[in-house]
């Protein structure tokens, strides 16, 4: 079948909506019709080549004997819901018409991570970037007779997916699917690094760092969690405006200005935790998120830096002395079958906001435009609408 889809053609392009060919679910597969798609600073890491090693890493990769992807022609996208069209053989946990979000981590259930708990961490969900199946490793997806990647391995900026059943999540019909696609990245990945990652406790003091699409939800995370203090960093005005409406009790322009802050706000002991969610994080910022942990303390790192960024400057004495963390989060280190179901109840309860993060929405032709304001701040979350809610 045919589908409009937004393709990335290299680092530096623009996207490029064109149509391209779906291949029918084969065993164990799903066809979706997307009716949301979220704008995640993820997918334009490609477009900057933030998430693209360079020449010299992937020397080294080959050389290690790691796979190196071939990216492009890339479908981007890996936030949103739909509505099942149609199954392969063998899938049994959705069926036609059932609304999905999309795990854009899918779970096998019987890996050592997947047994233990960690299924954010599972061995085939680190296969995300191929362009084929993780199914049967054929491809789907294909432009003027080519492979294409899907981006998570859905590649939800196209009118249709074709996807393995562990990458989707069966949720109720009464949810908006403009909700149900937010539960599917940046929600859990910002609430779960403030409540889950960082283990807030009631009464602790919680500094976020860019409150954008995934930090305003680690700010809603951290209230959530009893936090007494929830500091929201962040250069954009009107997103400092916006997130005391999310949970956060004070408001700082940048990092450097909230050490004097939360100094004072805590008599000196500084953060509980520390959640850096900027969409593009530099080294010293790191630097930075550890100054502001207090002893004992823990500093999250959700937002990416650039992949060819390997040295971060440290005070390791102070790391070993005052016993500080920093740890990565990924997902939020919650398990995608557990945590959007928990996330939307909360939701259908008003203690968790959803509709009030997105700011725009954008028809696929205007992909373009939505990354431009993504870039320029403007958005706290830009969805792609395909007209079906």
């Amino acid at each position: 079948m045919k589908s409009r889809a937004g393709i990335l053609h290299g680092v530096g392009s623009d996207w490029d909506v064109t149509e391209i060919d779906l291949d029918p679910p084969k065993a164990g597969e799903v066809l979706v019709r997307m009716a949301i798609a979220g704008i995640c600073h993820s997918d334009d890491h490609f477009v900057t080549g933030d998430s693209v090693p360079g020449d010299e890493m992937v020397a080294m990769m080959r050389a290690a004997d790691i796979p190196v992807p071939e990216w492009f022609p890339m479908i981007g996208g890996h936030e949103g819901a739909g509505v099942v069209e149609d199954v392969g053989p063998g899938v049994t946990t959705v069926a036609p018409g059932d609304h999905v979000a999309m795990s854009f981590i899918p779970a096998c259930g019987n890996c050592r991570w997947c047994a233990s708990g960690s299924s954010f961490l599972c061995d085939v969900g680190a296969d995300i970037y191929s362009k084929t199946m993780i199914s049967d490793g054929t491809s789907r997806r294909h432009l003027d007779g080519q492979p294409l990647m899907a981006m998570m391995q859905v590649g939800t900026f196209s009118e249709y997916v074709v996807a393995s059943e562990r990458s989707l999540i069966k949720v109720h019909d009464w949810i908006p699917l403009e909700a149900a696609s937010l539960v599917s990245c940046g929600v859990p990945t910002g609430f779960g690094a403030a409540s889950v990652s960082a283990r807030t406790k009631p009464g602790d003091t919680v500094v976020v760092i860019g409150v954008g699409g995934v930090g305003i939800n680690a700010v809603q995370g951290a209230r959530s969690a009893g936090a007494k203090y929830v500091v929201a960093v962040d250069p954009i005005e009107f997103k400092r405006e916006l997130a005391p409406s999310f949970g956060a009790t004070h408001t700082v322009a940048d990092a450097k200005s909230a050490i004097s802050l939360v100094k004072s706000i805590t008599w000196g002991v500084m953060a509980d935790a520390v959640v850096v969610a900027a969409g593009v994080v530099p080294p010293d910022l790191v630097t930075t998120a550890m100054m502001l942990t207090r002893k004992g303390g823990t500093c999250v790192l959700i937002g990416m830096t650039p992949i060819s960024e390997t040295m971060v400057p440290l005070i390791l004495t102070d790391v070993v002395n005052s016993c500080k963390t920093l740890k990565g989060s990924l997902y939020g280190e919650m398990n995608p079958r557990a945590g959007m179901p928990m996330l939307l109840s909360m939701y259908e309860a008003g203690t968790l906001k959803l509709d009030e993060l997105i700011t725009r929405r954008y028809k696929l032709d205007d992909i373009n435009d939505a990354f431009a304001d993504l870039r320029d701040g403007r958005n706290i979350r830009g969805v792609i609408d395909f007209g079906m809610t």
